[in-house]
Order: C-alpha cells, then structure tokens, then sequence
C-alpha cells in the first residue's frame, strides 16, 4: 500500500504550554478545530501522507505536552526527528522569550545536527498581538529557522507551514535517504513556485 512513498519522516511540534500545537497538528491532519481544546497529556501522535512536488513522504509527527512535569519524556521523543516546529504564541510574549529554551532542548537531546526547523507563530487571527512579525522573523533567522505566522482557528498557514518543512528535509538528503534505501529523489525541476503558495520564508504578507 506504502509502495509509492519515498520515506517517513518524523516531525515534531514544541513549544509552552498553551500556544497551539495540538490545534495546528489537528488542522493539518484532520482539518478540524476546537476551541476548547484540553492540553496535551504527554505525547500525542498523528499520521498524515502529504505529497511534495510529486514525492510522497508518510509523516509521523509527535504532538508534546509543554508542561515541566513531562520532561521526563524528551530523550526518546527527540531521538531520531528530521524536522521540528518550534510554536509561540503571538498574544503572549513570554511563550516567544521560552524559545531559547526549547532550542537549547533541542541542541542537547536531537540526534541529528541538520535537522530542519520551523518557526510558528500561532493565533494571529487574534488582535492582541504582543509579539510583532518582524520579531519572529529576525529570531528565525538568527537561528536558521523557516518562519510562519499562523492561524490553526483560520487555517491561515497551517498546511503551508508543514509544506515548507517537508520539502526542505527532501531538500536535505542525508536526513532521510538511509532511511529510505538510498533512494534518489529530484526536486526543484518544476517551474518556479511550482503552483504552490509557499515561497522563502513561507510568510505571510
């Protein structure tokens, strides 16, 4: 059934507590939003195939509770990940100065050194925005990071933000190739832009 997938990835989302990141997982793999949604106990998992530039990769992405009490979780949650998405929210200026943080989490237990990493910030369909977009932006380049503003409510940038992050791990061989038998893959052939919304930064005007 799986014959015409060129690799599983594993992605993850983190952040605080609160920002978004079950919402933006649930909007993406099954187009759906509560408003009352519960906070995540430990870690919650989805599946989802999304198919970039005519390859196929089966995503497995690990939602993680952002309270201290499920630290104990992080070694193996990390271990092995090609992508992350880093999720603050836009109306609390504390969950973008944790950031640090999770980055310093991420250097100490992830396994590999050029994994891809995805800046969100989360719940711009709100209008009281603590954090301006430039801010995000120029933090996501500080550290190497794609960078979305989203909205899982809206939808705004929530496909586009997982888009943007798979195909620069396809973009990146040695992240997933042993994985996947040493298959070869060409992208970046299509025209420019290749019909899709994304482009650069994958942010939002």
């Amino acid at each position: 059934m799986d014959d015409d997938v060129l690799t599983t990835l594993k992605l993850l989302i983190i952040g605080e507590s609160g920002v978004g990141k079950s919402s933006l997982l649930l909007r993406f793999t099954d187009d759906t939003f509560d408003p009352e949604q519960s906070a995540t106990i430990g870690v919650d998992f989805k599946v989802k195939t999304l198919a970039i530039d005519g390859n196929k990769a089966k995503l497995a992405i690990w939602d993680t509770a952002g309270q201290e009490r499920f630290r104990t979780l992080t070694p193996s949650y990390y271990r092995g990940a090609q992508g992350v998405i880093l999720v603050y929210d836009v109306t609390k200026r504390e969950t973008f100065t944790k950031l640090e943080n999770w980055l310093n989490e991420l250097e100490t237990y992830t396994t590999r050194n050029d994994i891809v990493k995805m800046l969100v910030g989360n719940k711009i369909d709100r209008d009281d925005h603590e954090v301006d977009r430039n801010e995000g932006l120029k933090f996501a380049r500080k550290h190497s990071m794609l960078f979305i503003e989203a909205s899982a409510k809206t939808k705004d940038g929530v496909q586009c933000a997982f888009e943007e992050l798979v195909e620069k791990i396809l973009q990146t061989p040695g992240l997933w190739e042993s994985e996947s038998q040493g298959q070869r893959v060409r992208l970046g052939d299509q025209e420019p832009g290749g019909g899709r919304a994304c482009g650069g930064y994958c942010s939002i005007p």
